[in-house]
């Protein structure tokens, strides 16, 4: 794998925010409320994440699902297949202005190691993913305390889904993640229909002819 872009974020550096996270000591209950304030969660369109190399179908999706005061529970678990590495494209509801990644995956060598975001592209495979410069890339810690990863605000204000690719973990096995989260802020789509009058060839007799311009079309009519 090529190494890491000079965009490339660690996991003990704060964000564009002041925004805390944690630092390998585990949750803390001073930390709750405000995680949930800003925590993305009825917001993520679960029933449409996909996950490549995933050893059991659905557990990507599982992991997301899965509601904050189940976030320490072992299962369900996402594990990787044929390699290390994993893709996952995750789709909100509405357009969220994304602050950070929240991950926890376990101390041994099965934790993700290097993480790259992708914002709003529904056409990314392993390929692609491995090629293309990331919107961001951070660099996880190998821990079982969960994860806040700050993001670039200014590259993710207008997120309408997330790609999130795992590159490597620590070891040459299986990678492991046991729960994936979000925070930001969220402004629902307006799915009201928007009515569009189009005639591909208008027949004037259908309108009403404001006074005087018909009598101005005909004098120029061919």
């Amino acid at each position: 794998m090529s190494g890491l872009h000079h965009d490339c974020s660690s996991a003990h550096q704060q964000g564009e925010s002041n925004e805390g996270h944690s630092h390998d000591h585990g949750d803390h209950s001073d930390d709750v409320q405000p995680a949930l304030q800003t925590l993305l969660w009825k917001q993520v369109d679960f029933e449409n994440i996909r996950t490549l190399n995933e050893s059991e179908s659905d557990m990507g999706a599982k992991i997301v699902e899965k509601p904050w005061p189940q976030r320490l529970n072992a299962e369900p678990m996402l594990e990787s297949d044929a390699d290390e590495q994993l893709l996952m494209f995750v789709p909100f509801t509405g357009v969220v202005k994304l602050h950070s990644v929240l991950v926890r995956s376990s101390e041994d060598s099965s934790a993700p190691k290097t993480l790259k975001l992708f914002p709003n592209r529904e056409d990314l495979d392993f390929s692609s993913a491995s090629d293309l410069q990331s919107t961001q890339t951070i660099e996880l810690s190998q821990t079982s305390a969960i994860q806040d990863l700050p993001v670039k605000r200014t590259l993710f204000g207008n997120t309408y889904n997330l790609n999130l690719f795992i590159e490597d973990n620590f070891g040459n096995g299986a990678t492991r993640i046991y729960w994936l989260g979000f925070k930001g802020e969220f402004s629902a789509l307006n799915r009201e229909p928007v009515e569009v009058l189009y005639e591909k060839a208008a027949n004037p007799k259908d309108h009403t002819l404001i006074q005087g311009v018909g009598d101005v079309a005909s004098r120029h009519a061919i």
